[in-house]
């Protein structure tokens, strides 16, 4: 029988072992405990993809504008700046802690190994082996373990949306910064073209007054308006640079590196076709701010679940089957069998009311979280009703700046031309001058504002134009709620 008795122990021990994962396979037939909604539905749990690539399709706008340069800059932008970088450890990270959770649902199954020398009185020392396998499962009965994955599943989602909205947020930055860089160049060669215009104004004035067919006041004007022109340039140079260096931090480098861009002089983009006025408010759903204020309601009604299954009992199933001998080598023949099999309950009895108290503050977050979520899809309106009635308005603007300008152009030619002629004084020629240069700052500035405000509209709508587009990793929900809170189960 000595075979016998050495087969038995392992198959009482493999039984005990596998007992709690029996249980939880019985246990998972059981009904669930309400989770966490979202309104009007719930999205699919977090997936283990990385954000980047729905958020990198949603924001992929900027190739509309057709400018190299700008794509080469957006993209060293989303691949170096190390906001971003950041946001990607802090996705990674909630994403971890959300299978920390999810894998202490399970039944938890462990082994040990002991050795002792002991001696009693001035008796011989003796050894001991112990060899053993623990196993404990605590079924998630009134599933506050199940609200603890939700809300870190939601926090994990949560995350991912903001590694979107830190993306969109740059891409927006880097394309503006772009924007006014060349808008500034653009003023810069306004200013340079005027001031050679004034200059040889003042060219002619000088000739003029040695003539004697004018007085020194003519050039005394001329030389002040050509100094007011040339003052204007060290300040446009000097908010150009700005913008280099600003868009060198963007992309991850250093103030300089950016500065060949300076004189190296394009046109400022054009905005897109009028498509970008006609897109329902509903396109508000690919923001990734608002994806993220509904996955944190979500997680704060998970947390109300948990703190509502802390005030019921717990159950704990554990057991432990061990050998223990004198000697090594008797483990695995004539070791004694150690085991044993728990199942345990514990319930409060009296906590002074924090159980109930923590319920009351996960609700009061809760309530919080829904306002946040509510004032996240306000704000998101408001930027895109702004964008929009500033792209109005400085549609508007441009035409007639555009009119001006050319007037402006041809009263200065005349101007200058009849002034040589001695037909018009040189006041005349001085005010169509500053007219010139006022006009023409003014269009490229309209210019400017036209493009930056179809960029912040982009960035307003979630960043990009495909329905779904913005949706993240996470899987989040494309309902999108203003007067419909998350609710805790009663």
């Amino acid at each position: 029988m000595p075979e016998q008795n050495h087969c038995n122990p392992r198959r009482r021990l493999l039984a005990l072992a596998l007992a709690p994962l029996w249980l939880a396979a019985c246990a998972s037939l059981a009904p669930m405990a309400p989770e966490a909604s979202s309104p009007q539905r719930s999205g699919p749990p977090v997936s283990a993809a990385s954000p980047t690539a729905g958020a990198a399709a949603s924001i992929a706008w900027w190739s509309a504008l057709g400018d190299p340069v700008l794509s080469q800059l957006v993209g060293e932008t989303l691949t170096a700046n190390p906001d971003i970088a950041s946001a990607l450890a802090s996705f990674a990270q909630a994403r971890a802690q959300a299978d920390v959770q999810r894998a202490g649902q399970g039944p938890q199954l462990g082994t040990s190994a002991s050795v002792q020398r002991s001696q009693t009185g001035r008796g011989d020392p003796g050894n001991r082996f112990q060899w053993g396998i623990d196993a404990s499962w605590e079924p998630d009965i009134l599933g506050g373990s199940r609200a603890t994955i939700a809300a870190s599943d939601a926090d994990a989602a949560a995350s991912g949306a903001s590694v979107a909205n830190v993306q969109i947020s740059l891409a927006a930055e880097t394309a503006l910064n772009y924007v006014n860089l060349r808008g500034l160049q653009a003023r810069l060669v306004i200013a340079r073209n005027n001031l050679d215009n004034q200059t040889e104004t003042l060219q002619i004035t000088r000739w003029r007054a040695q003539a004697g067919l004018v007085s020194s006041l003519d050039v005394e004007q001329a030389v002040s308006a050509a100094a007011q022109i040339q003052a204007q340039i060290p300040a446009l140079q000097t908010s150009r640079d700005q913008a280099l260096h600003a868009l060198a931090a963007l992309t991850g480098r250093k103030p300089d590196a950016l500065m060949a861009l300076r004189d190296s002089v394009a046109p400022i983009p054009e905005a897109p076709a009028d498509r970008a006025a006609n897109f329902p408010a509903d396109t508000l759903r690919q923001r990734p701010d608002v994806r993220a204020a509904e996955w944190r309601a979500r997680a704060s009604l998970a947390r109300v679940g948990v703190a509502q299954a802390a005030l019921y009992p717990s159950f704990r199933l554990s057991g432990s089957l061990g050998l223990s001998a004198l000697t090594l080598g008797s483990l695995t023949s004539g070791a004694s069998l150690l085991q044993s099999l728990l199942f345990s309950v514990s319930a409060p009895l009296f906590d002074g009311g924090a159980g109930k108290a923590q319920v009351r503050v996960q609700q009061a977050a809760l309530q919080q979280a829904n306002a946040s979520y509510r004032a996240a899809v306000l704000g998101a309106l408001q930027e895109v009703e702004d964008a929009l009635v500033a792209l109005r308005g400085d549609r508007e603007r441009l035409v007639q700046l555009q009119t001006a300008s050319a007037a402006a152009a041809n009263a200065e030619w005349l101007a200058r031309q009849r002034y040589s002629s001695g037909l018009v004084d040189f006041t005349t020629v001085l005010n169509t001058q500053r007219s010139l240069m006022s006009t023409q700052d003014g269009l490229a500035s309209a210019q400017t504002s036209l493009i930056t405000n179809h960029l912040r509209l982009f960035k307003a709508l979630g960043g990009g134009w495909t329905s779904g587009a913005g949706e993240s990793a996470a899987g989040v929900s494309a309902d999108l709620a203003v007067d419909t809170p998350v609710r805790a189960p009663r």
